[in-house]
C-alpha cells in the first residue's frame, strides 16, 4: 500500500521546530464500549503500511503475537493490537504496519490507518490518569484532532517489551561497569516511556549513579532550571551539582531537540553534556542532535553502550 522508507529524511526535518507527523489507524469498534477510538504512531517509526499478507503460526507465542511475516527475506513478528488491548472487535483487522524501533523490525495489524497527522508537541499532553489505568499505561501522550476526536500516542516499547521481552532480558545489562562512576555522579533524564525510564533507572543504579528524571521535555526543563536556580543561590556552578543530562527525542509537550536547544542556550548549564538518547537512530535524526548542540547520540535500549557513552562523557566534579 505506503512506503514511508523515503520520505524518513523530510519528516525529520520537522524535529527542530518541536513538531511531529504521527500516522492515525483503528483497532476498530469496541463491542463493549461502542468506542472506534484513534491512536497515533509516530511516522519515524513506520516504514511501510499494507494490507494483511500470510501469516505464519508459531508455537509459545504470547497470546497477542499472531505469528510471522517474511518481508524481503527477512521473517518479521507481528502482533495484533486489538489482542494486546484487550479490544474485542467482531471484525479481523484488515492492516499491517511494518514498524522499526531501534533495528527491531515488528508488524502491527490494526483495523484501519486514517490519515497522517501534523501536530506541535505543545498540543500533545501527558494522558490523564483515568485513561492511563484504563489501558494499562499503553498511552504515553493525547492530542486533540482537527475534528475533536481524541488522538492517542501508544507507548510502542511498552508493547514490545511485554510481546517480543526485547528492552527486559537481564542478559542486555552483563559487563556495565559497577565502579567508574560509583557514587560520584548525579544524572538527569527525561523520557515518557515508562519502559525506557525504567531500564534507564536500572542502568543508572547498577552504575552508581544518582539520577532525577522528568516524563517529558517541558517538565524537564522546569526541573532544570529549578537545579540552576539552587546551585546559583548555593554559589555554585551546575556542573558540581549535575554531570550529565540524558534526553528522548519524542515527548509530549517538548520535543528532546528543544529541550538541548534551550540547555546549550543557559550559559548556567556550560560544562554539562547532552545526550539524546533514542530510538529513532538514523543518521538525519542523529545530525539534526548535532544540530542543536547535543554532545552525543546514543540508541535506547542498550545499557551496555548507554554506560559506555556516560564514561566517556562524564567528567567528575
Amino acid at each position: 500500500m505506503t512506503s514511508f522508507i523515503q520520505s524518513v529524511d523530510d519528516r525529520t526535518r520537522l524535529a527542530g521546530t518541536n513538531r511531529l507527523e504521527v500516522l492515525l489507524f483503528s483497532l476498530g469498534e469496541d463491542s463493549n464500549t461502542g468506542r472506534d477510538e484513534v491512536f497515533g504512531i509516530n511516522v519515524f517509526k513506520v516504514r511501510e503500511v499494507m494490507h494483511v499478507p500470510s501469516i505464519t503460526r508459531a508455537p509459545d507465542m504470547p497470546e497477542s503475537v499472531e505469528g510471522m511475516v517474511s518481508l524481503r527475506g527477512a521473517m518479521v513478528p507481528v502482533i495484533n493490537l486489538s489482542k494486546f488491548c484487550k479490544v474485542q472487535t467482531k471484525t479481523k483487522p484488515g492492516i499491517l504496519m511494518i514498524t522499526e524501533y531501534n533495528t527491531h523490525v515488528h508488524g502491527f495489524l490494526v483495523s484501519s490507518v486514517d490519515t497522517i497527522e501534523r501536530l506541535d508537541w505543545e498540543e500533545v499532553k501527558a494522558p490523564p490518569q483515568m485513561l492511563v489505568n484504563r489501558l494499562g499505561g499503553l498511552v504515553t501522550a493525547v492530542a486533540e484532532h482537527r475534528d475533536k476526536r481524541l488522538v492517542m500516542i501508544m507507548d510502542v516499547e511498552k508493547v514490545l517489551a511485554e510481546t517480543a521481552g526485547i528492552y527486559d532480558q537481564d542478559e542486555i545489562y552483563e559487563g556495565i561497569d559497577t565502579r567508574t562512576l560509583d557514587g560520584n555522579c548525579t544524572g538527569f533524564f527525561a523520557d515518557d516511556s515508562s519502559v525506557a525510564r525504567g531500564q534507564i533507572s536500572r542502568t543508572l543504579d547498577q552504575m552508581g549513579v544518582k539520577h532525577i528524571s522528568a516524563t517529558n521535555g517541558s517538565e524537564a526543563w522546569e526541573k532544570l532550571k529549578a537545579i540552576a536556580d539552587n546551585a546559583e543561590t548555593m554559589g555554585k556552578s551546575v556542573v558540581e551539582e549535575l554531570q550529565f543530562i540524558l534526553t528522548d527525542v519524542e515527548m509530549p509537550e517538548m520535543d528532546g531537540y528543544v529541550l538541548t536547544q534551550k540547555v546549550k542556550q543557559d550559559a548556567r548549564f556550560e560544562g554539562v553534556p547532552v545526550i539524546m538518547h533514542s530510538s529513532l537512530t538514523s543518521e538525519a535524526n542523529k545530525s539534526l542532535g548535532e544540530g542543536v548542540g547535543a554532545d552525543a547520540y546514543v540508541p535506547k535500549f542498550e545499557p551496555r553502550d548507554l554506560a559506555e557513552m556516560l564514561v566517556k562523557m562524564v567528567k567528575l566534579p
